[in-house]
């Protein structure tokens, strides 16, 4: 038993760490961030809990979704979506997250209230 018990402890630890690492999102002064620390938004036009972007083409150019992995699972308030070309897209409380491309650094802020329909996320 007590060889079998710290191989047990180790496997339940990168277990944990697999789920936790699976949602790339964080929080920094309560915005939801990437894991570079580029702020998240949510559009307006998107509606929640549809599985559905209402971003695609150019628009999805100067708002990149923000992707999920091959294998990614839900978890939580994140959810996945799929895009109009079947490629997957974090979701958080229902609703798809992006970034923006005139975010340049970890904070900016660019795209918080443009054209008032896209927001930065709180959490």
């Amino acid at each position: 038993m007590k060889h079998f018990f710290p191989a047990l402890v180790l496997a339940l630890a990168t277990v944990t760490t697999t789920v936790a690492a699976e949602v790339p999102v964080k929080s920094a002064d309560n915005i939801l961030v990437d894991q570079a620390g580029m702020t998240l938004y949510v559009f307006d036009k998107d509606v929640a809990n549809s599985g559905k972007s209402a971003c695609n083409g150019a628009c999805a150019s100067n708002w990149p979704p923000l992707m999920a992995e091959e294998g990614a699972t839900p978890d939580g308030k994140f959810s996945i979506i799929t895009r109009d070309d079947g490629t997957k897209q974090w979701a958080y409380d229902g609703k798809p997250l992006y970034l923006y491309k005139a975010d340049k650094q970890p904070g900016d802020r660019e795209g918080d209230n443009f054209r008032d329909i896209w927001h930065v996320v709180k959490g």
